[in-house]
């Protein structure tokens, strides 16, 4: 972190006149990712992964309570104050939409706001590989991109939703919770619904999808079995579905998906994934050197051999399989992404070993002995 950076995300000076919108202003201009608004301590922003306080002074429940009621609406107020907690979007004009979550810590009003540039990115700035889009150009079929909290899965899936919103004349829909980024009608038609205002319950949205007459279809977070049940099912029935997981690994996305089913479903589960799962995408920012943050992503595709180990409950199969012959699968491993980073001088290697999911194998790769 810089010293001008630190300065400027100084420069807010008090708690009692201090406005909400002022904050907001100050993320922007510093390019943080999040803002944390808690009783006890001034606001924190994260900036290239780590938060950065803002010398405010401690925020008061009375402070914490003002600046949050400031951008909600009287609806939005009374559900905060009937279940504790509320999930948000909304638009600053000339600023940047931003992603809320409010809820309760120690009987006070807290909440964390997620910066959404007001662009869709674009898919080529980002320097996503093409093999995304070679997964998408299919009839139907379901697209998972997955990984923890802030790992950029959002923007990833915009860009991908962005252009083949611009190439296909075509019926997108979405389902989220709440909308993030805002798609133009361009050669496809977009209709995008977010739980709470376009629809009462995610179980709701799903149960009228089909009705809808969509091509492609953004289902956002498959949270339980009713989620993925319905996204597997509108894959099956001709539909490009993408949604997203929580998980770390391509692998390990494909035993949640099936595991989350009950013993007795699972081979059916595991025969139908095989048909309809098209690729996994399991990605993870990591903090750049000289700041900033560099993507690391694991790509998995369905090669008849890999459809064959899920149909047989062979994942432990899959790590090697997907390491053969990837000069035309395009498939990599997580640790060879991280690598690739390592070897452009964008990381060190003490990130590489902390944010590898297979520590012994990169070891290895980098020639590093076990003590």
């Amino acid at each position: 972190m810089s010293d001008e950076t630190k300065t400027r995300t100084q420069s807010v000076q008090g708690t009692q006149n201090l406005q909400i919108q002022q904050l907001f202003k100050v993320m922007v201009e510093n390019g943080a990712s999040d803002l944390h608004i808690t009783m006890g301590t001034s606001p924190g922003m994260r900036i290239s992964g780590e938060v950065i306080r803002v010398k405010t002074g401690p925020l008061s429940s009375d402070d914490t309570k003002r600046l949050i009621y400031q951008i909600l609406t009287e609806a939005q107020r009374s559900e905060l104050e009937k279940n504790l907690e509320l999930d948000f979007s909304f638009g600053v004009k000339g600023l940047a939409r931003f992603r809320a979550n409010c809820f309760y810590s120690k009987g006070a009003v807290a909440a964390v706001f997620r910066q959404i540039p007001t662009q869709v990115p674009d898919f080529d700035s980002l320097g996503l590989p093409q093999v995304l889009l070679d997964m998408t150009d299919v009839s139907n079929g379901l697209m998972l991109v997955t990984g923890p909290t802030g790992s950029g899965k959002s923007t990833t899936l915009a860009s991908i939703i962005d252009r083949l919103n611009s190439t296909e004349p075509g019926h997108i829909i979405t389902l989220e919770d709440p909308i993030e980024f805002v798609h133009n009608h361009k050669s496809s038609i977009v209709n995008q619904r977010e739980i709470g205002v376009d629809t009462l319950k995610f179980k709701n949205g799903l149960k009228s999808l089909l009705r809808q007459d969509p091509d492609i279809v953004l289902v956002g977070e498959l949270r339980d079995v009713e989620t993925i049940e319905a996204a597997l099912e509108i894959a099956e029935t001709g539909h490009l579905v993408f949604g997203t997981l929580h998980t770390n690994s391509t692998i390990q996305t494909i035993s949640r998906v099936i595991n989350v089913f009950p013993a007795d479903q699972q081979e059916q589960v595991r025969t139908l994934l095989s048909f309809v799962l098209q690729g996994v995408v399991a990605q993870q920012l990591l903090p750049k050197k000289g700041g900033g943050r560099v993507l690391a992503q694991e790509i998995l595709r369905m090669t008849p051999a890999i459809r064959n180990l899920v149909r047989e409950d062979k994942l432990h199969q899959v790590y090697s399989q997907m390491q053969i012959n990837q000069d035309a699968t395009h498939m990599v491993t997580m640790n060879q992404s991280i690598k690739r980073a390592l070897d452009k001088g964008l990381i060190n290697a003490d990130t590489a070993m902390s944010y590898s999911n297979n520590p012994e194998e990169m070891a290895k790769m980098l020639g590093i002995q076990k003590k």
